[in-house]
C-alpha cells in the first residue's frame, strides 16, 4: 500500500485567536519544489488570490479522472493529442444538513489526431469507465458529474 503525504504549515502571525481576527491562509508543501498558499474560499473570508481546499479537491478529481482516461485511451488505441478540463466544485448543504462540496462537475474536452473520430456513445462509455476507475472519485461520497463536450 502506498503512502502519499503533504506538509501543511500555518502560523498565527499578527492575528489574534478570536473569531474573524486571524487568517486561514497557510502553506501546503507537496514536494520540495511545489508549494501553494491555500486559504478559505472567498465566501468564507479567504483571499481570492489563494487557492482553497474546495478548488484543490476539484483539481485532484480532475487530474485523477484525466490520468485514468488517458490510461484507458492508450489501451483502446485512441490517439489523444490534448485533454482540457474545467472542473467546478459546488458548495452547499449535504443530506445531513452539513456544509460540503455537494457536487463536482468535470467538463473534459479531448482532441484526437486528425482523421480519428469516435461516436458520442463511445466517449460516454469511456468517460464513465474513467470515473469508475478513478481513485479520487472512488473516495468521494457526493455527486460527480462529467459533462462531455
Amino acid at each position: 500500500m502506498s503512502e502519499l503525504s503533504i506538509e501543511l504549515n500555518w502560523k498565527l502571525g499578527d492575528g489574534e485567536m478570536a473569531a474573524g481576527k486571524f487568517s486561514n491562509a497557510h502553506e501546503i508543501i507537496f514536494t520540495p519544489s511545489h508549494k501553494i498558499i491555500t486559504d478559505a474560499a472567498p465566501d468564507w473570508g479567504g483571499s481570492a488570490l489563494n487557492t482553497n481546499p474546495e478548488q484543490t479537491l476539484a483539481a485532484s478529481l480532475s487530474s485523477c479522472h484525466m490520468m485514468t482516461f488517458l490510461a484507458l485511451a492508450v489501451k483502446a488505441k485512441w490517439p489523444v493529442l490534448s485533454y482540457n478540463d474545467k472542473a467546478i466544485a459546488y458548495l452547499g448543504k449535504n443530506s445531513k444538513g452539513q456544509m460540503s462540496v455537494t457536487k463536482i462537475t468535470l467538463q473534459p474536452k479531448i482532441k484526437f489526431s486528425d482523421g480519428f473520430a469516435i461516436e458520442a456513445e463511445e466517449m460516454e462509455k469511456m468517460q464513465d469507465r474513467a470515473h469508475r476507475y478513478c481513485f479520487i472519485a472512488n473516495s468521494l461520497s457526493e455527486e460527480v458529474e462529467v459533462k462531455i463536450f
